[in-house]
């Protein structure tokens, strides 16, 4: 009998308090190791930190623009030089990741709540519930992104005073939703026929308790990896409207507005229209290089 129970604590998978270890747990020994999520995590850490404190990376003020150093050569705090108005790139640059940022963050929290009830219900109440959401979710995703994205952000910012971030935001969080909505649906359907919740409908728990507190915390994780890397689909996609002009504007401050407007003058001075475009690329890619492996430490079949 000692030498059962010997082994049976030596296989049975514990914390350091002697616990058993969750898929959270799991996950998390799995990512430790993982030299990708440190790097990613690091890099969107300095993009939130540049975010939320823009002045513990820059004094200068992105609006102090003068003409007399026009495309003029680093100088001074100026690491980056000057653009075709005189404004200091590395200035506007580390302003500029404060409303991509809000931008994508509001908007992935709006695809994520429309994404979450959408597939929740679909998955849980199947039948002709989910065939109908189903559908619906098939035609949104027959839209085409970017040319829906560009007729509704140009008729949500047809007010010349406004800086277009609600109209952005709005435009990424009504067309984004659908992947996350999938992967939730996909999730539900296959945490709803686990035993746990065959029990816990046995005892009398009612739709309600059975989605929000039986189904939902067993099927949130790979929810929540769509939308880590939703956040920096978001930050292209706000830089890709305000390129094509009808994202931000007016006194927003932006990678995606300063590429837009330093564009035709990339011959004559390329700083200004190089660093927004390395910091928008690299802060893309750390997000979805988070995303991914996140995905993969969650996924037992692919450790």
């Amino acid at each position: 009998m000692s030498d059962l129970n010997a082994v049976t604590t030596a296989e049975a998978p514990a914390t350091d308090a002697g616990k058993p270890r969750g898929l959270a747990g799991d996950a998390w020994l799995d990512l430790r190791s993982r030299k990708v999520f440190w790097i990613a995590a690091a890099l969107v850490v300095v993009v939130l930190l540049m975010a939320a404190w823009p002045s513990l990376f820059t004094s200068a003020d992105p609006g102090d623009c003068l003409l007399a150093r026009k495309n003029a050569g680093a100088s001074g705090g100026a690491i980056f030089g000057y653009d075709f108005q005189g404004c200091d790139v590395y200035a506007k640059t580390v302003y500029g990741a404060r409303d991509s940022v809000v931008v994508a963050i509001a908007a992935t929290l709006i695809a994520g709540v429309i994404g979450l009830f959408v597939g929740l219900a679909a998955g849980y109440a199947g039948g002709w519930i989910d065939a109908l959401l189903s559908r619906f979710i098939d035609v949104m995703l027959g839209v085409p992104f970017l040319l829906g994205a560009i007729v509704l952000a140009k008729r949500l910012s047809s007010d010349p005073e406004s800086n277009g971030v609600v109209a952005v935001i709005l435009t990424l969080g009504v067309l984004g939703w659908t992947a996350a909505a999938r992967v939730m649906r996909s999730a539900v359907i296959s945490a709803k026929n686990q035993d746990y919740v065959a029990a816990a409908r046995m005892l009398g728990a009612g739709p309600g308790r059975l989605m929000f507190r039986h189904i939902l915390p067993n099927s949130i994780s790979p929810f929540i990896v769509v939308l880590t890397i939703l956040l920096g689909v978001n930050i292209a996609g706000e830089a890709t409207l305000s390129y094509l002009g009808v994202g931000l504007k007016g006194d927003a401050v932006s990678w995606g507005l300063a590429i837009a407007e330093t564009g035709p003058y990339a011959r004559t001075a390329a700083a200004p229209l190089v660093w927004p475009s390395v910091f928008l690329a690299a802060t893309v890619l750390a997000f979805i290089m988070l995303g991914d492996a996140v995905r993969d430490a969650f996924d037992p079949k692919l450790r």
